[in-house]
C-alpha cells in the first residue's frame, strides 16, 4: 500500500486460490486471494521492510514493517511463496481458479461463483 515493499515475478501467474481459513481471515479482514510463485521467480524490492510472523512451525507471512499491509504467506523449506493478488500493481492477466478450506469461511457471505472448492 505504501510502496515501501514492492515485488515483480518473472513467471506467468498461476490462477489464484481464494482462502477462506481463519488466519487468512483474520489477518486479511475477510479470505485471501494470493498465488504460488517460485522463488527463483520472484524479485522483493525493500525487502528488509518485510517483518515475518510465524503463523505455524510449517508458514510464516509476510507484512509491510510500515503500512501492515499483508503480502507474502510463505511454506517453510519449499522452493515457493504465495504472493497477494491484492498488492499487484498491475492487471494479472489471470483469474481466481479455486476456494480453499472453505469449511472455515464466514458466516457472513455465500460462494456462489461455480468454481471449485476444497472444505481444506
Amino acid at each position: 500500500m505504501c510502496g515501501t515493499v514492492r515485488f515483480t515475478v518473472s513467471e506467468p501467474l498461476h490462477p489464484p486460490d481464494a482462502c477462506h481459513c481463519t488466519q487468512c481471515r483474520k489477518q486479511s479482514g475477510h479470505f485471501w486471494a494470493s498465488t504460488n510463485v517460485q522463488h527463483d521467480a520472484i524479485t522483493i524490492e525493500g525487502e528488509d521492510n518485510v517483518t515475518w510472523f510465524q503463523a505455524s512451525p510449517k508458514v510464516r507471512r509476510g507484512f509491510c514493517s510500515t503500512c501492515g499491509s499483508f503480502l507474502f504467506w510463505e511454506p517453510i523449506g519449499k522452493a515457493r511463496i504465495a504472493v497477494s493478488m491484492g498488492a499487484m500493481d498491475s492487471a494479472t492477466q489471470t483469474h481466481l481458479g479455486i476456494h480453499i478450506f472453505v469449511a472455515d469461511k464466514g458466516d457472513y457471505y455465500q460462494i456462489a461463483d461455480g468454481l471449485p472448492q476444497k472444505d481444506q
